[in-house]
């Protein structure tokens, strides 16, 4: 691979500028249909949920050729770059080396394949990334059919979102819609649906999760949409103890997940 290898040592150059766009601008990333997954583990994640990769960028500095053989299907170009160039294009603090373009997915309801008896998370326009990232790790660790963004603020390759799910973007089924779509969605594969909310709920716990359903939890600022509280299974709420009356939206989603999955006979 040496003596055909391509090297970038310009944080001028324009292919690395390119790059640096599909980090800051989500116009870019759904011009190109690509975006940037950093890490070694994130990458070997993104693989195994069928993402596509195009280039894999590396510093040999930290990872070495042959390690990055395994990225290397046909068609994925290899390139290495210097410590000035992967500092410039590296989002995170710890240094692995190793940075890949992949192809974006659909990320169409349509696309979903769900089991007979679906387990599913509805978070409706979360506009914090970290919270998006936190429930995706919710999701993965639960094992739950698929998670579905309704109204979303930001695109999911969004790089604050692909780094604080720590890959669990790429192990998790992943919708995106409007809330009248998934609505729609939820209705014609006769899903029941139990929406977080304040106004006309009961004790999350009091409900059956064992048969198909979807959790639907909204912002800490504004809660959800009136067609969510208007045509729920159910209102819910997690009962509160102390002075506020809500909180984080990914602990509130993780309750309520893992109440579903015990009942639904979830082990260690």
């Amino acid at each position: 691979m040496t003596d055909l290898l391509k090297q970038i040592t310009s944080v001028q150059n324009p292919f690395i500028k390119s790059l640096l766009l599909l980090q800051e601008k989500s116009k870019a990333r759904k011009q190109s249909g690509t975006f940037l997954i950093e890490g070694k583990r994130e990458i070997e994640l993104a693989l195994r949920g069928n993402y596509e990769l195009e280039t894999v960028l590396f510093l040999r500095e930290f990872i070495s050729e042959k390690q990055i053989g395994q990225f290397l299907a046909d068609g994925i170009q290899p390139i290495e770059i210097n410590k000035e160039v992967y500092q410039k294009l590296a989002y995170r603090d710890t240094t692995e080396g190793i940075i890949a373009i992949a192809k974006v997915k659909s990320l169409s309801l349509s696309d979903l394949k769900l089991p007979e008896n679906p387990l599913i998370l509805i978070a409706e326009s979360p506009e914090k990334p970290g919270n998006i990232g936190a429930i995706l790790r919710t999701a993965d660790a639960a094992g739950i059919d698929a998670v579905i963004i309704a109204d979303p603020k930001s695109d999911l390759y969004n790089p604050n979102v692909v780094r604080s799910s720590v890959g669990c973007l790429f192990t998790n089924q992943i919708a995106t819609g409007s809330t009248a779509e998934t609505i729609a969605f939820l209705k014609e594969k006769n899903i029941r649906f139990y929406s977080a909310t304040l106004q006309n709920s009961t004790s999350y716990h009091t409900q059956d999760y064992t048969l198909p359903t979807a959790l639907v939890v909204g912002t800490e600022a504004t809660g959800l949409s009136k067609p969510w509280r208007d045509e729920a299974t159910q209102n819910i709420i997690i009962p509160m103890h102390g002075q506020i009356d809500s909180m984080n939206v990914s602990v509130a989603a993780a309750i309520l997940i893992f109440e579903a999955k015990r009942q639904r006979g979830f082990s260690m």
